[in-house]
Parts: structure tokens; sequence; C-alpha cells
């Protein structure tokens, strides 16, 4: 039996994170900075020796393109990729494509923070952390667990609230803990786990 690998990465920089808007489901590329960000996840990992069985990312470009890029850099690029929208970032709504400082002058300083930091309630036509976790945790028992689970070592590349799902469970964190965990962009965090799914080792290739 080979380990039981779960590598989770978050995309690089987007051109919408440069210009500080809501992204969610919308679809900007990553800028030079995250293309940078996503060959130097790719150089982590292929100095740590990992290998690749198999990767998912979500339906957005800006996840894809950096799982592309890091696969490239590992020199895997011939390995299974499965894409689903279960693995996108949570959906802002009405927020989605605004700069973050023009909604806080439309909602106030006050409602735009519970919207962003609160893990249940959802912005105007959007999803709370809460609705994302209902909308991912299932995708990774059901496809992405068992993978792991069968020794196939698993690379994900996806965003910073879709992944924080899968990391508040497989973390075992509460609704207030998650809420404080950040996630840089780039940054690969290697799960090992033991065989009823639990975290044997946690490691951070944070440089």
């Amino acid at each position: 039996m080979s380990e039981r690998l779960l590598v989770l990465v978050r995309h690089g920089q987007s051109e919408w994170n440069l210009k500080n808007l809501f992204t969610g489901w919308k679809d900007p590329d990553l800028t030079e900075l995250g293309v940078t960000e996503a060959r130097d996840a790719g150089r982590k990992l292929k100095a740590q020796g990992f290998v690749f069985d198999v990767a998912f990312t979500s339906a957005l470009t800006r996840a894809q393109h950096t799982l592309d890029l890091a696969l490239k850099e590992l020199g895997q690029t011939g390995i299974p990729v499965k894409k689903d929208q279960a693995l996108n970032e949570r959906d802002y709504g009405d927020l989605s494509g605004l700069n973050k400082d023009d909604a806080r002058k439309k909602w106030g300083e006050e409602q735009v923070l519970i919207w962003r930091r609160s893990y249940d309630v959802p912005p105007p036509g959007g999803e709370s952390l809460r609705d994302t976790l209902a909308r991912t945790l299932p995708y990774f028992v059901q496809e992405i667990l068992p993978c792991v689970l069968r020794g196939e070592r698993t690379l994900v590349a996806a965003h910073g609230n879709s992944l924080r799902a899968l990391i508040m469970v497989l973390e075992k964190l509460s609704p207030e803990q998650i809420l404080k965990r950040e996630l840089a962009t780039g940054v690969p965090v290697i799960y090992r786990l033991n065989p009823d799914a639990t975290v044997a080792s946690k490691l951070d290739l944070a440089a």
C-alpha cells in the first residue's frame, strides 16, 4: 500500500485579486505573479520528490491554469485531471466583480465584513462558507477521498474557500476556527492520511 497523500494548492494570484475585486464564480486568469506562484508550487513539490497519480481542480480558469503550470514543473502533465464546479470558489453573488472598497461604501463596512467573515451569512444572491462546504464536501467524500485512501497520490488545485471547506473537515475545525484560517496563494499544503481518513501528518510548504 503506498502512502495516502493529499496535497492542496490555492490558485496563484488572479487578475481580480490584484484589483481588489470580489471574484467568486467569475473567471479571470492569473496575473504574472500568479503564474510565478503556480510554477513555484510545482517546483517546491518537485524538490520534495512528489509524484502524483491523479489531480482535481475547479471549473474556473485560475485554478486550472495553476494546476497546469504546477504539473509542467513537476514533469507530470500526463496524469488524469478531473474538473468539477463543486470545487469552485464561494459564489459572492451580487458582490461578484465589485471592488471591495466600493462594496463597503454601498452596504457599510460592518455588513461587508459579516458577509466575508461569518460562517453562515451569505451575501445577496451568493453563498456563505457553510453553503460552500455543503457543495464541496460531498464531492470530496465521493470523488477525492476514495482516491487518497486507495493510495493514489492526489493533488487538488482550487480556491481559498473551497479548500478551507476541505481543511475544516480534515483538521476537525470549528466554524470559528476555520474563519481564522487563511490560505496563501500558490503554497502547497501536504497531508498524509491514516486508513480511517484522519490526518497522520501535515506539512505547509510556505517559502
